[in-house]
């Protein structure tokens, strides 16, 4: 109970409580969380007005589509449950404040393996539930139902791109900065093109620069330069640490394809890249982010660059580039219903 609650972002539970106490806390947390989220869908408290938003339901690491993706004008204020119980039959637990079923497709387990919903605000893993969780203009948001029992954590995603770089974190921009192992290089450049093509001004820097304040960085380069930034290094420890279902061996000269398990079901070698999301693991830093395009050696990372537009990465959680040029969904899951 204590897991799922904490998947869905309901509340953040200090380790060593006892089931009892947590409920208490769980199910008051739900009610208050529920009470505000009726009271902004009422268009109650602050907010900027009427926004687009946009609203994607999937199932199976966004393998399988739920119902068809959606652009709604959301009055000022509003939740992001409220906006789901506008566009989907919802259920919900704990007062409201947890959504146990979409369409009729509920967490629990399945197949013996836990599953539940996870949501995303421009690629970044809700940090509370969804009626507490207010929306802003050009907000991108994404439900996923998925087996969690490789990752209990998923802390950012790319298949929202050109999201959090275009709109920010929680309805504030955030600067943006390509950062390559070599300022010059093909991938270098085709990355801050892409960027650019939506509508994402970015600086530039080499890896591994000093800044001042939280910046939503685009790292660029073979994997065994990029590794040096410490939460991108978490990918080498599979994703119960990262969230990235990919893992290059030390040297960098292969990436392994990872399934929901975790388990390796394909190795890449020569001309591999890999797209993937990261967060830093330190508490108080929950507006930074940092995006890895990399790979195996110049040509994977030159295909990683290229795949930096929606075509490539919509609806995925991360996405390895093969050596023929095929992008492979992370993780990998089957396309079948």
């Amino acid at each position: 109970m204590r897991r799922r609650a904490r998947r869905a972002g309901l509340v953040r539970l200090p380790a060593g409580r006892g089931p009892r106490p947590v409920r208490r806390r769980v199910l008051l947390a739900g009610l208050v969380a529920a009470a505000a989220g009726l009271l902004a869908g009422c268009g109650v408290g602050a907010g900027k007005g009427p926004g687009d938003v946009s609203l994607t339901v999937t199932n199976g690491f966004g393998s399988r589509p739920v119902g068809q993706p959606r652009t709604v004008q959301a009055p000022g204020g509003e939740t992001i449950m409220r906006l789901l119980q506008r566009s989907y039959q919802v259920t919900t637990r704990y007062g409201g404040g947890f959504v146990q079923s979409i369409d009729g497709r509920r967490g629990g387990t399945e197949a013996g393996r836990p599953v539940d919903w996870f949501f995303y605000v421009n690629g970044i893993e809700a940090s509370k539930g969804a009626a507490a969780t207010k929306l802003h203009p050009g907000d991108r948001v994404w439900w996923d139902r998925h087996d969690w029992s490789a990752a209990m954590r998923v802390p950012a995603v790319v298949g929202s791109f050109p999201e959090p770089f275009r709109s920010g974190i929680d309805g504030r921009r955030l600067p943006v900065r390509v950062e390559c192992e070599r300022t010059g290089a093909p991938a270098c450049d085709e990355a801050r093109r892409r960027l650019s093509a939506a509508g994402v001004p970015a600086g530039s820097a080499v890896l591994g620069a000093q800044s001042q304040g939280r910046i939503a960085r685009v790292l660029v380069g073979r994997w065994p330069a990029v590794r040096r930034n410490p939460e991108v290094r978490l990918v080498e420890e599979g994703p119960a640490r990262s969230g990235v279902f990919a893992r290059f061996d030390r040297e960098g000269r292969t990436l392994a394809v990872l399934n929901p398990d975790g388990r390796p079901i394909r190795t890449l070698g020569p001309g591999a890249g890999l797209v993937a999301a990261t967060r830093p693991p330190e508490e108080g830093q929950e507006e930074a982010v940092t995006w890895v395009v990399t790979g195996t050696d110049d040509r994977g990372v030159l295909a990683a660059a290229r795949a930096l537009e929606e075509g490539a990465l919509g609806d995925h959680f991360a996405v390895a580039i093969d050596p023929g040029g095929i992008a492979v969904p992370l993780p990998a899951v089957s396309a079948q219903p």
